[in-house]
C-alpha cells in the first residue's frame, strides 16, 4: 500500500480479531464544540482513611485490609462472577441463556494511594507482574476456569470507582468473545506458517519502524497498525510465549520497565494522569496447548485532543464499525517525541 493512501479515508484490517476499522485523517481539522472532561489532578495523599483499598482500612463489605507493604489481592466484594454457580440453561426457541461462574479479584498495585504505574518504581511494577503471573497460574488451574482476564481501568473517565492504584482479574468458565476471535485468527496463521502471528507482525513493524514507541531486549511497545483509540498501544514479547506464566525473571523486569516507559509517555502527552483501560490477552486456561497464542497487553486511552477532550464510540462506531481520525503513524510520531522522564519529575 502506498503511503499516499494513508492521507485519504481508508480501512485497516485487524489481524487479531478479523475486523476492520475506518480511518479518516482529514477529520483532524474539524472544530470541537462538544463535551469536555475535567482535567485529572494527580493525587498527592499517600494514605486516605476513607479509601476502601488503602492498607488497614475497612472495606464496604466490613472486611479489613491488612497493612500490606507491596502488592495485595483479594476477592472482589462486589464480584460480577460468583463461584459454584449451578449449571443451568435456557433453550426456548430464540431465547438462549446459561449460568456463568467464576472468580473476580482486586489487585492493589501499591499501598501508596498517590501512585499510578508510571509513578511507581520498576521493581514495584515487577512485583505487580509477578502477582499477575501467580494469579494466572492459581486461578487458571482451578476446575471450571477456562479463561483468566487481567485488566486495569485507570481514571474516573474509564469508570474506575476508586482512585487507589489497582486492577482486576476476572476468571470464568466460558471463554470471552474477544479471546475466541483472537484464538481463531492466530490459529489460522499458525497452521499455515508454523509461526506466531504476532511474532511475524512485530518483525514487519521493526522493518518499517513507523509505529514503534519503546523497545528493550525482550519487548516491543507500539501503536498497532489497526489501532482504534487515538493513542492506543500494545506491548508484545519478542519471544513467542503463550501466557504470562512463561515469563522468565529477566522478562518480568523488562515487562515492568516497558510498562513504566509507555505509561510515562501517556502522562506526558497532555501532562495529566492519563486514563486508559489496559488488559492482557493470553491463551485460555481450558487445558489445551494453544501453540498459536502469543500473549500481549493492550492499552485503550480515550483522550483525543487534550486532557479534557475524549474520543467517543457512538453513532457510526456503535452501528457500523470503529472509526478514528488521526492515523496510527501520527499517534506514534506524537508519542515518540515525548520524554521518557515523567513531567512531574523534571
Amino acid at each position: 500500500m502506498e503511503d499516499l493512501i494513508y492521507n485519504k479515508p481508508h480501512r485497516r484490517y485487524n489481524i487479531l480479531t478479523g475486523e476492520w476499522i475506518l480511518v479518516s485523517p482529514h477529520r483532524t481539522k474539524r472544530p470541537w464544540q462538544g463535551k469536555t472532561e475535567d482535567k485529572v489532578e494527580v493525587k498527592t495523599v499517600t494514605y486516605d482513611p476513607s479509601c476502601y483499598l488503602c492498607p488497614g482500612n475497612e472495606r464496604a463489605s466490613g472486611d479489613k485490609n491488612p497493612n500490606y507493604e507491596h502488592v495485595y489481592t483479594f476477592t472482589n466484594d462486589f464480584a460480577a462472577l460468583l463461584p459454584d454457580v449451578e449449571a443451568e440453561e435456557v433453550n426456548e426457541g430464540l431465547f438462549k441463556a446459561a449460568t456463568e461462574e467464576g472468580i473476580c479479584k482486586v489487585v492493589c498495585f501499591s499501598p501508596d494511594h498517590s501512585l499510578t504505574l508510571p509513578l511507581m518504581k520498576e521493581e514495584d511494577i515487577t512485583r505487580v507482574v509477578q502477582k499477575w503471573k501467580e494469579e494466572y497460574i492459581e486461578l487458571g488451574g482451578k476446575d471450571g476456569i477456562n479463561n483468566v482476564q487481567i485488566f486495569e481501568n485507570k481514571g474516573a473517565i474509564m469508570g474506575c470507582s476508586n482512585p487507589h492504584p489497582h486492577g482486576q482479574i476476572w476468571a470464568q468458565r466460558s471463554i470471552p468473545e474477544e479471546i475466541i476471535k483472537k484464538t481463531e485468527n492466530q490459529k489460522v496463521y499458525w497452521e499455515q506458517h508454523n509461526k506466531s502471528l504476532l511474532q511475524a507482525y512485530i518483525e514487519q513493524e521493526k522493518e518499517v519502524n513507523e509505529r514503534i514507541l519503546v523497545e528493550n531486549e525482550y519487548f516491543v511497545a507500539l501503536v498497532p497498525y489497526w489501532a482504534v483509540w487515538p493513542y492506543e498501544a500494545m506491548i508484545v514479547p519478542k519471544r513467542h510465549i503463550q501466557s504470562i506464566d512463561q515469563l522468565q525473571e529477566e522478562e518480568e523486569k523488562a515487562f515492568a520497565s516497558i510498562i513504566k516507559k509507555l505509561t510515562i509517555k501517556f502522562d506526558n502527552l497532555f501532562e495529566t494522569s492519563f486514563p486508559y483501560s489496559a488488559g492482557i490477552h493470553q491463551k485460555p486456561t481450558d487445558g489445551k496447548e494453544h501453540p498459536e497464542w502469543h500473549f500481549h497487553m493492550s492499552f485503550y486511552p480515550p483522550l483525543l485532543r487534550s486532557s479534557t477532550v475524549k474520543k467517543f464510540m457512538v453513532g457510526y462506531e456503535m452501528f457500523a464499525n470503529p472509526q478514528r481520525d488521526i492515523t496510527a503513524e501520527q499517534a506514534a510520531n506524537t508519542l515518540n517525541a515525548l520524554s521518557e522522564v515523567h513531567y512531574l519529575k523534571r
